[in-house]
């Protein structure tokens, strides 16, 4: 019998690379985001992660599914530009998507996994964070963010068998770098400690650790993809 994972911004760049494989790996994906995925075959539910009513809706059949396992925050946006130069509305959009989002469904598809005694919870930020790019600022502390909670939300979960990890990539060849200028990706790289871009599938071997048997004893870490 299939386990079931929740794939949050299946429908492009990550998200949708992760619905892809952890179908291949045997998981039944339910992939929520704001505009329909290409994937033939998934079950897609139009959610929009930064409210929490738009979450309850999009999964509330899976409450009591025996079958629901994980969660995977890979909902995100990014504005590259100075704090002083980024409107206040862009500002709230990035936290609430990035920060609240995680928050909102974790909080609640949380409460189920615990009711089932298994379960776990993946959360994405960024080698930003760590390495406090120019030009980033409102994207790493809205996933500085996520990182203090996943760490905190992992003691709470602990007592009821659920994982709580962070993958932090640097570089990725998706849309949410597309616009920034080859030369600020290449700074960014000379500054991992493995200078190369990253790909989807450098995030998806640590994906699916965390999502495996292997993985029980590992809980509130960042993995830093490129080394911080």
């Amino acid at each position: 019998m299939k386990r079931k994972l929740i794939v949050t911004g299946a429908s492009s760049g990550l998200g949708a690379h992760l619905c892809k494989r952890a179908a291949e790996a045997g998981f039944e994906i339910i992939g929520l985001s704001r505009t329909r995925p290409e994937a033939p075959g998934l079950d897609w539910r139009h959610c929009d992660v930064s409210d929490a009513d738009s979450v309850k809706s999009a999964v509330s059949d899976l409450r009591r599914d025996e079958r629901l396992f994980g969660l995977i925050n890979a909902a995100g946006i990014a504005a590259m530009n100075l704090t002083i130069a980024t409107p206040p509305e862009t500002v709230h959009r990035i936290v609430a998507v990035n920060l609240l989002g995680t928050i909102y469904c974790s909080a609640l598809i949380g409460k189920w996994l615990a009711r089932r005694g298994t379960g776990r919870i993946i959360n994405f930020s960024t080698l930003a964070v760590p390495l406090a790019i120019k030009g980033e600022s409102v994207y790493a502390a809205s996933k500085a963010g996520v990182e203090t909670f996943s760490r905190a939300f992992a003691r709470e979960m602990g007592d009821f068998g659920v994982t709580v990890n962070v993958i932090a990539p640097g570089p990725i060849d998706t849309k949410l770098i597309a616009k920034v200028p080859k030369a600020n990706v290449d700074g960014i790289i000379d500054r991992q400690l493995i200078r190369r871009m990253g790909t989807l599938e450098d995030v998806w071997r640590i994906a699916a650790f965390l999502l495996s048997d292997d993985s029980d004893m590992v809980t509130g870490d960042v993995f830093h993809v490129g080394g911080a």
